[in-house]
């Protein structure tokens, strides 16, 4: 989830990690694959590859995994072609959803998320109606206690970023994708690794849902696309009090 309720999502999820971990390699392993094969298997060299690479040391992703899925972007091994897929819909309450899906199987990636709409009171929209909502961009989530704002919007803004939004316990940094692969390597010069680093849909605006019934229908839908093996990332526009978040 994007927006307001991202850090909050982010921080309830790490308890679920070890019970997900088989998904989290599974999504990580495409992540290098796919950075691999687009910018090479040096890491020295391909910033967006390093970024994965401390994602996965982060999740505790064994070396030899970490190895073979860049091996298999580059070519030394075997692997399936992944295609990189995009869909849009709608939940509860109106709120417009985007997801990413990396597949070997394009059939069965869309079943699987068009069932998964329905399942959970939401609905796949036409390719295109919701893009205009959202902007892609390079997302650095960063908690205060990594670094100072100042420290960080000195490093940020010489290194391309757009926007710097202090949330009192942690700091969001906006770039565009163009400029993602060399401020992540001026963070990591610095010493300051991010919570999260990820090129997101970033919503122009925010739908608040200040119902309890429509804030858990919709994290039953977000947390269920989440779980499919193709995908991997879910995006929103919801406004949530993190106070609706905690009782749901």
């Amino acid at each position: 989830m994007s927006g307001h309720s991202k850090w909050a999502t982010t921080k309830r999820h790490k308890a679920a990690i070890d019970a997900k971990r088989g998904k989290i390699f599974s999504a990580i392993s495409k992540d290098l694959t796919l950075a691999a094969r687009n910018g090479g298997g040096d890491p020295e060299f391909n910033p967006r590859l390093r970024t994965f690479i401390a994602k996965a040391k982060n999740a505790n992703m064994p070396a030899d995994n970490i190895d073979r899925a860049i091996k298999k972007g580059t070519g030394e091994l075997p692997g399936v072609e992944y295609f990189e897929l995009l869909y849009e819909g709608y939940g509860p309450g109106g709120i417009g959803i985007m997801v990413e899906v990396t597949t070997d199987n394009k059939n069965r990636a869309a079943s699987e998320v068009r069932s998964t709409f329905s399942k959970h009171g939401g609905n796949l929209a036409t390719p295109g109606a919701l893009t205009h909502f959202f902007t892609k961009q390079g997302q650095f989530l960063i908690s205060a206690e990594k670094t100072s704002e100042e420290q960080l919007m000195e490093i940020a803004l010489e290194n391309g970023a757009e926007d710097i939004i202090n949330n009192e316990d942690h700091f969001e940094v906006l770039c565009p994708l163009g400029e993602f692969d060399a401020l992540s390597s001026a963070l990591e010069e610095a010493g300051i690794a991010p919570d999260s680093a990820e090129l997101a849909y970033i919503p122009g605006s925010l739908t608040p849902l200040t119902e309890k019934d429509s804030v858990q229908k919709l994290l039953r839908l977000t947390n269920a696309l989440e779980d499919l093996d193709d995908v991997q990332n879910v995006y929103d526009n919801s406004d949530i009090d993190d106070s609706l978040l905690e009782e749901a």
